[in-house]
């Protein structure tokens, strides 16, 4: 049997993701790169494989591990919330093989090149899976951008709404024009907390342990006229723009419209968006708290048909952790909880669970959670596909199993999240990062075996903005 932390030569099953299409196969490996790739008991596989150990897994799915663009690892400076071997212990539990730190809500944040250098020493040897890192837009921060895409960030996020942390403040008009201006000819991206305080997001008055209180605090026309601001700027400058987790179905049509005008503009969601719905979140259950909020179960709908259409064009943890003290579970108080919800372990499993029933393949899961969140990172090179020369990132699964999600088999650092509880199908078997085995049936590689990414940035000539 492969011990975990070693490299693995070859894998074969009867049920491997080539494309779109399901098939047997044998994957090899050599330096952490898919060498080749070839149909079971063709002369190509055994000629290939004749002089090699080789894994089979029977008929367990082997696909292209999974790209998360989005997690807020915390560290330096909140590793209470999460870290780096924590974090990335969970991801590779759940076959992420890559995830893309976000530049809050770390202390410092990614705003600056020596910033960014202080969060990869810190993260340094601490990685089971490998790491890219988001760099961010502030006020007055517009002559680091150029540095940092020359020092391999994949892109920047800016919010323009508050952000939840003081030291991570959120844009102006003219600080995005600054940004922009700067990013222009870069091949860099821009991605938009998108919600927008406007005159009818006047607080709600209510029971601020009823979720319905909240939801009405953070409206759809909140996202409608950030997205609406979003979709200008990118017209404008050409540079390319993404929405991160879009819970509302109401910008949909002001999105299409965008890129129908030439608009490079990108769209995520989130699988809290996908899996829960407001009308099933109890009084005081402050572990379903996130912004922006989760909505109806008539929305949730239309998010789904929207990623059948190619109007979202990914789906994402936004794995956002903190302290049991910080959910305010205690008091159930909306008002006063942090809002973010942690899922990196349970991202496919989530997804495949509704997605499934939905009609969604498993050609579909990839393209949603792999391929095209690491062409948004420009990682589509050596992530997201498998594809000889490729780096050896897989993950082995079982779609048709089911499982519980108890406290005692969740990684993350602090164990609240909504799904405690809740039966998911689809579970991870092993996960291996550029060929080697970093996780197996609850169990992990000796050391971290992951490395940082740096980024050389897509320009508008060699990628298609759109996915």
């Amino acid at each position: 049997m492969t011990e975990l932390g070693s490299a693995v030569r070859a894998v074969r099953s009867r049920r491997v993701l080539i494309g779109d299409v399901i098939q047997p196969a044998v994957i090899c490996i050599a330096d952490g790169k898919i060498r080749s790739i070839g149909t079971s008991g063709s002369a190509l596989c055994e000629e290939e494989h004749a002089s090699c150990e080789v894994w089979d897994v029977g008929d367990r799915v082997v696909m292209p591990g999974i790209v998360d663009s989005h997690v807020h690892v915390n560290e330096p400076g909140r590793t209470s919330w999460e870290g780096f071997w924590t974090a990335t212990r969970a991801a590779a539990a759940g076959g992420v093989t890559t995830i893309v730190d976000m530049p809050l809500n770390s202390i410092p944040p990614t705003t600056t090149l020596g910033n960014l250098d202080e969060k990869m020493c810190e993260a340094e040897g601490q990685c089971f899976v490998d790491t890219a890192f988001w760099g961010g837009v502030i006020p007055g921060n517009q002559l680091e951008l150029r540095p940092m895409v020359q020092a391999g960030v994949a892109g920047f996020k800016c919010f323009l709404i508050h952000s939840g942390v003081d030291e991570f403040p959120h844009v102006s008009d003219s600080d995005l024009h600054a940004a922009m201006q700067q990013l222009q000819g870069t091949g860099s991206v821009l991605l938009f907390h998108a919600e927008k305080e406007v005159p009818e997001t006047i607080e709600e008055k209510g029971d601020p342990c009823e979720y319905s209180t909240f939801l009405q605090s953070r409206k759809d026309i909140m996202e409608v006229e950030a997205i609406r601001t979003v979709t200008q700027l990118c017209l404008q400058y050409r540079v390319r723009c993404h929405i991160v987790h879009l819970s509302s179905a109401e910008p949909l049509a002001l999105i299409r419209e965008a890129r129908e005008a030439g608009a490079p503009l990108t769209v995520e969601t989130t699988h809290h968006y996908l899996t829960l719905s407001a009308e099933d979140i109890p009084p005081g259950a402050t572990q379903f708290k996130c912004c922006p909020p989760i909505r109806s179960q008539a929305n949730q709908e239309q998010l789904w048909s929207a990623l059948k259409a190619g109007d979202i064009d990914m789906v994402v943890s936004d794995h956002s952790p903190c302290t049991p003290d910080l959910k305010k579970l205690d008091s159930g108080d909306f008002s006063q909880a942090w809002g973010g919800i942690s899922s990196l372990q349970f991202g496919l499993s989530l997804f495949w669970t509704s997605a499934s029933q939905r009609g969604f393949q498993l050609k579909d899961a990839t393209r949603l959670l792999s391929r095209n969140t690491s062409r948004l990172c420009c990682l589509d090179d050596r992530k997201g596909s498998l594809e000889v020369g490729h780096d050896a990132d897989l993950v082995i699964w079982e779609p048709e199993r089911e499982f519980v999600v108890e406290e005692g088999i969740i990684h993350h650092k602090n164990k609240i999240t909504p799904y405690l509880g809740g039966k998911l199908r689809g579970l991870v078997h092993a996960t291996l990062v550029r060929g080697r085995l970093v996780y197996r049936e609850g169990s992990f590689c000796p050391e971290p075996l992951g490395k940082h990414l740096l980024v050389s940035l897509c320009d508008g000539s060699s990628k298609k903005p759109r996915l």
